[in-house]
């Protein structure tokens, strides 16, 4: 009976320890391809991971918006058709609404201050995470601030906005471009530069890294005004049924990854405006510098429009000047210590 219970218990030490070295996969959803850095970022993320993990942990990518398209990348991590997803908060437009605070005018100054905001504790916790349902939320990040490029017409003022029509980001770019004259329309991002080139478009908001690299629109591109205008945030999430049926440990695993890693990824984003603007540059794009006090007449228009989506989300009883002081208030501190493209 004695030898019986040892060879049992044995047995299962062996079992229990195979059981701990059982690989689990999980699929990451990228919604833009390899060569872009997050999606770069991520792949060496999940390397670090697999190591750290001792190979218990294996992902496979599936960059480029293989999985679906980008607007649907947060509820492929929802549903599960995806482990873990890259998504664009303005692909689902209001949604999110305190956190597509971010997306108003001249809030920040570049992805570094972004990407340091968006995931500020108190903030997440107050405002944010609530948000973010049926997802766990392992990191938020933005891009650099966007620009507006155009085909033909150079913008060298506020007035030169008039009768262009301009792709928006999201809905606070929309009113911004309404603000200042322009027509805003509706496109996703990968029709951008077949519109442009047909001259559906006059131009486009977007930020240098995603114009010049992701998108590619060199060659399209005639005028580049250099406003740093907005910028757009993403997030990283994950299933909520592959975490929690993950091992104690490679759930700290999982969670440590990600902390600290703020500077990191915004500087990372900040670099591709350098290099998505040669490109522009070089497909013959011009780079337009504002004056300062063109740069005060959008500033002035951006407030305007900062008064009304605030009183609108007031009206619909969320805390939105709370929420907008409290990221203001960080952008202030951040920037302090953090790279801007604005003008100083």
């Amino acid at each position: 009976m004695k030898r019986f219970s040892i060879a049992a218990w044995l047995c299962l030490a062996a079992m229990s320890s195979a059981i701990a070295q059982q690989k689990i996969e999980l699929k990451v959803a990228e919604p833009v391809g390899p060569q872009h850095f997050m999606t770069q970022w991520l792949m060496q993320w999940t390397d670090r991971l697999e190591k750290a993990s001792e190979g218990r942990l294996v992902f496979k990518h599936f960059p480029g918006s293989q999985l679906g398209p980008a607007a649907t990348h947060y509820d492929l991590a929802r549903n599960g058709q995806a482990d873990i997803a890259w998504f664009f908060h303005a692909g689902t437009p209001g949604r999110f609404p305190l956190t597509e605070l971010l997306h108003l005018p001249f809030v920040v100054g570049s992805a570094e201050i972004g990407t340091k905001v968006i995931n500020d504790a108190g903030l997440r916790s107050r405002h944010l995470d609530s948000e973010h349902k049926g997802v766990r939320i392992l990191l938020l990040f933005t891009h650099p601030p966007g620009n507006a490029l155009t085909t033909k017409r150079p913008i060298r003022s506020l007035d030169d906005f008039k009768g262009l029509r301009i792709r928006q980001a999201s809905p606070n770019t929309r009113d911004f471009i309404l603000k200042v004259g322009g027509t805003p329309v509706g496109v996703p991002p990968t029709d951008q530069l077949d519109q442009l080139q047909k001259g559906t478009l006059d131009g486009t908001f977007i930020d240098y890294g995603s114009g010049g690299v992701a998108f590619k629109l060199g060659g399209a591109i005639g005028h580049m005004t250099e406003m740093y205008a907005y910028v757009s945030s993403f997030g990283l999430a994950m299933n909520l049924d592959t975490y929690s049926k993950l091992p104690a440990d490679l759930q700290r695993l999982l969670n440590e990854s990600v902390k600290g890693v703020e500077k990191a990824v915004g500087e990372g984003f900040d670099k591709l405006d350098d290099v998505g603007k040669k490109l522009l540059v070089a497909g013959g794009g011009q780079p337009i510098t504002l004056s300062a006090s063109e740069i005060a007449r959008f500033r002035k228009a951006g407030d305007e429009v900062i008064d009304a989506r605030l009183k609108e989300l007031e009206g619909k009883g969320l805390p939105a000047r709370a929420a907008f002081d409290m990221i203001r208030a960080l952008s202030e501190k951040h920037s302090k210590d953090s790279r801007t493209f604005w003008q100083q």
